[in-house]
């Protein structure tokens, strides 16, 4: 071989050589950004790494992070035009502990005020989150942080009354925060002012069923006056002085002080012809975003949600984009948003926990909805609307996927929260996740558009535990022939039955996931849902609802110490309930049409078979008991002597549920398993004659869930016979009399003790609810 040709070949093998090596820049925080980039001679920031980036000759693109916290001076934005055709990989350097920082590190000098009180100089930029030594405190507040109170973490109906507002010299700037009236998530508002002992303020938009605040579940925080406790703190803007009451044994002059700043860590945004494609981030801990609950919120159509279109790592326009084992912590707002058009989109094996808001979101834009509608109480008439059937346009996720995450501690100061959120989306997979400790519910599927969904092999527990009337699984259908008032929506789907599946085109499928809710329905099909196929789940405690809607199959299921709830059934609903084990008899609310099949059920009791059949359905079930393998520690398989395989149930494994990833799996809780109790009768709610008409008491979450009730009180009307003298009055069948002659009724009893007492009148004036709306009656008495 010549010389020459020799010397060809080395030039080519260094050239190869150093193209390869410009494929990876290193980011140090000791690096400088003078530098090349290489491992040796590192950048100092992700901003000079992406300029590198643009100009990379190879495909296949790194950015190496060494060990260390990095301040982001402002969010990392990443488009098209950075990438071209490359794909880029950004991720820690041999798993060392790298973590971008959306806050800013304070060096104060401290000085103490009084006996409790320190105080330092702070200038820029206000903060709503204080950080010490990666320890989150709390704003001052009323009433004072309580971890162990119910809801908000401590609240009291005397939070605004007069007597508090007149001690604050300047609230502006305060936020009041509350549960919604009837505890379907929560309300914020600014203090804007105040005349004398009236506040005024500005906010509550953050919930899509504005019926005001509820009237004992608020606080206040952000207010001078109410800096009393240890943690809490307070800054002035005007002064630019932070005050800090320090918990014992704390050392400020050594403490880590940090504040929040961005709101945003990283977004991934192309154009709807230009996508981001093939951007994975991997092996990062995100921390430190400021609260974003008075920022705009949209409605997420006809759901009970708002939204705000940002997160820590928010995706618009991309195709094929990771975020693979990830921790997302300390987090003011949402962790993690795919929002409008995504295909593709992988959250996989991260870690998020204690954040204010939801942890992940596939939501898509309302322009791709056909005929939407935005309230509950809104519809589009038939003659108006677009009956193709589908999406409009392509913005929405599709292809997305939620696997193998670890996600608690979720909804901390926005109550509209959830572990994972769908709305106006496609063929999302969320599977293998552990979700446990939020207000709300787990896993929420905001509407019907466009299903495809499979929710597989998750634990989900500990949820709705600051909210009601909700389930560790939940969703709404409030689609196209969806309609605030049932006769209007039974004439209309009766006409026109093609309508429920323009939008809900393929099935959800539910399967091999044990949820458990002690606070409402372990999977509540509310408002609506429809096209679900459920199969192979344990439910632990709060059964399975379906409330009004369609094509519903639920089948080989093992519903523990609970049973099947089905509320206000649909005529020619095509709902089956088959193949299940049930330990209570069924708990049926207003439901005249039994869908297409209930049978082949296993029953607890002979009373709970009978009460099922004289309904018409359950010819062929049985009773008997399970004979669970090891209900103790969790494995509900039934031995092959259970009359339960005779109706044709079939064991499913039981050491699937929630996150593999072992790394999370050391670091996860699991759901309290129930005792099995023996079944008792449950005892029917007495119906009553009162005025000619039947009555009875509200009693349980299934009336408060199926009359839309802010709580379990009321008077539930069964039937108004046309020979009675209410008949005239306005007064229908399923309206619940709140009030009487101005007085709160929740029994039957006290109803007929205010009557009583108005012997004298001739009409008792009422409050009713119906369709979830409060209407003023007056019945004649005589």
């Amino acid at each position: 071989m010549s010389k020459r040709i020799v010397l060809v070949i080395i030039v080519i093998v260094w050239a190869f050589g150093l193209l390869h090596a410009q494929t990876t820049i290193y980011i140090s925080p000791t690096g400088n950004d003078a530098q090349p980039g290489t491992l040796a001679a590192p950048l100092a920031t992700l901003e000079k790494a992406l300029e590198k980036v643009k100009k990379a000759p190879k495909k296949q693109v790194q950015i190496r992070l060494r060990q260390g916290v990095y301040y982001l001076p402002r969010t990392l934005r990443i488009d098209a035009r950075t990438l071209g055709n490359r794909q880029l990989l950004i991720s820690a350097y041999q798993n060392e502990r790298v973590e971008l920082n959306g806050g800013r590190q304070l060096t104060l000098q401290w000085q103490k005020k009084d006996d409790k009180v320190w105080v330092a100089q702070v200038p820029g930029e206000p903060f709503e989150q204080l950080f010490i030594n990666g320890q989150k405190q709390i704003l001052a507040r009323y009433p004072n942080y309580d971890s162990t109170a119910h809801v908000f973490n401590g609240t009291d109906s005397s939070a605004t009354i007069p007597e508090r507002v007149r001690r604050w010299s300047n609230p502006v700037g305060g936020y009041m925060h509350a549960l919604h009236r009837y505890e379907w998530g929560g309300f914020h508002y600014r203090i804007t002012g105040k005349y004398r002992d009236t506040l005024t303020y500005e906010g509550g938009w953050q919930n899509n069923r504005p019926m005001g605040m509820h009237p004992k579940e608020r606080f206040v925080e952000n207010i001078a006056e109410e800096l009393d406790a240890p943690g809490e703190w307070f800054y002035d803007r005007t002064a630019q002085q932070l005050s800090f009451i320090p918990p014992v044994g704390l050392d400020l002059t050594k403490a880590t002080v940090e504040v929040s700043h961005l709101k945003a860590l990283i977004e991934l945004v192309g154009l709807p012809d230009s996508p981001v494609r093939s951007v994975r981030i991997r092996g990062l801990r995100l921390v430190n975003t400021e609260r974003t609950f008075m920022e705009s919120y949209e409605p997420l159509v006809r759901s009970d949600w708002m939204i705000y279109r940002g997160a820590a790592v928010y995706l618009e326009n991309t195709d094929n984009c990771h975020l693979e084992d990830c921790e997302l912590t300390n987090l003011g707002g949402n962790a993690v948003l795919v929002s409008g058009f995504n295909r593709r989109a992988l959250i996989e094996g991260c870690h998020i926990h204690h954040i204010g808001a939801t942890a992940i979101g596939f939501v898509g834009d309302t322009s791709a909805v056909r005929s939407p509608a935005f309230r509950y109480e809104w519809f589009v008439p038939y003659t108006a609307m677009d009956l193709r059937p589908g999406p409009k346009t392509n913005r929405y996720p599709a292809q997305c996927t939620a696997d193998n995450n670890l996600i608690h501690h979720i909804g901390e100061i926005e109550k509209q929260a959830t572990g994972v959120e769908i709305s106006m989306a496609s063929d999302i997979t969320v599977r293998y996740n552990t979700i446990y400790q939020l207000p709300r519910a787990g896993i929420n599927i905001g509407d019907g558009t466009w299903g495809g969904h499979v929710i597989e092999y998750n634990d989900v527990f500990d949820t709705v535990l600051e909210t009601g009337d909700h389930g560790s699984f939940n969703s709404w259908g409030r689609d196209r022939f969806w309609h605030p008032n049932r006769k209007t929506m039974d004439s209309l789907v009766a006409a026109h039955p093609e309508l429920v599946r323009l939008d809900a085109l393929k099935p959800v499928i539910i399967r091999n996931n044990r949820f458990r809710c002690d606070h409402g329905w372990d999977i509540d099909l509310d408002d609506g849902s429809s096209n679900y196929l459920i199969y192979n789940n344990v439910l632990l405690n709060g059964g399975l609802k379906f409330r009004e809607g369609f094509y519903r199959i639920a089948e080989n299921n093992v519903i523990v110490n609970n049973s099947f709830h089905p509320h206000v059934w649909f005529r020619n609903s095509g709902d089956v309930f088959r193949h299940n084990i049930v330990m209570r008899p069924y708990f049926p609310i207003q439901v005249n049409d039994w869908g297409k099949e209930l049978d082949y059920n296993l029953f607890p009791d002979q009373a709970a078979l009978q009460n099922a059949r004289q309904n018409g359905t359950d010819a062929h079930s049985q009773f008997g008991e399970p004979e669970f393998l090891q209900p103790s520690q969790g494995d509900y398989r039934v031995r092959t002597a259970s009359r339960a395989i005779a109706l044709g149930f079939k064991n499913f494994p039981m050491n699937q549920f929630g996150v593999q990833n072992q790394a999370l799996r050391s670091l996860a809780r699991s759901p309290r398993l129930p005792n099995i109790t023996t079944t008792v009768q449950e005892e029917k709610n007495a119906e009553t004659s009162w005025l000619g008409i039947v009555v009875r008491s509200i009693h349980g979450l299934g009336d408060r869930s199926a009359f839309g009730l802010p709580d379990e009180s009321g008077v539930v009307v069964l039937d108004v016979p046309k020979t009675s003298k209410l008949a005239s009055s306005g007064l229908q069948k399923g309206d619940v009399i709140r009030t009487a002659n101005g007085m709160t009724v929740t029994t039957v009893a006290e109803l007929m003790s205010v009557q009583q007492q108005l012997h004298y009148m001739h009409t008792l004036p009422v409050r009713v609810m119906r369709n979830q709306q409060l209407l003023n009656l007056s019945l004649p008495l005589r």
